[in-house]
């Protein structure tokens, strides 16, 4: 409860300095959404990110793609995308198996986008980790 507080407080005080003071609280199980321990895990990083104009612009398709979808947890918003030469790779949890599914075609939508490595994995629903 007392991190459900502290985020609603975050997200309030952050909405009150852009000048607006719109106060909703997240969903119980958005609001504990960190994957902070799949993060840890081997595999790319943003630090395999290519600095390529091409490379980039790719990523930030992917990820305008991965936020216009309303139907996608938290989780899927923030899943890591690292593109390297074309080649994209996807990683971190999501909420479900359709969400793997929809993230993946998002990113092979893109243009540019030779392949891509698909390390999503389905996060436990009780777990805060």
């Amino acid at each position: 409860m007392l991190i459900h507080k502290r985020i609603l407080f975050s997200t309030c005080a952050i909405a009150a300095m852009a000048g607006s003071l719109i106060c909703a609280p997240l969903p119980p199980d958005e609001a504990k959404a960190d994957n902070t321990a799949a993060n840890k895990q081997a595999g790319k990083t943003a630090d395999d990110q290519k600095e390529t104009a091409e490379d980039r612009k790719i990523t930030q398709e992917i990820r305008k793609a991965l936020m216009k979808d309303k139907s996608l947890s938290t989780y899927a918003h923030n899943v890591k995308i690292v593109t390297v030469n074309g080649t994209v790779t996807l990683r971190g949890p999501v909420r479900t198996q359709e969400e793997i599914k929809s993230v993946e075609s998002a990113a092979k939508q893109v243009a540019g986008v030779s392949s891509v490595a698909n390390e999503l994995t389905v996060a436990d629903k009780d777990s805060n980790k």
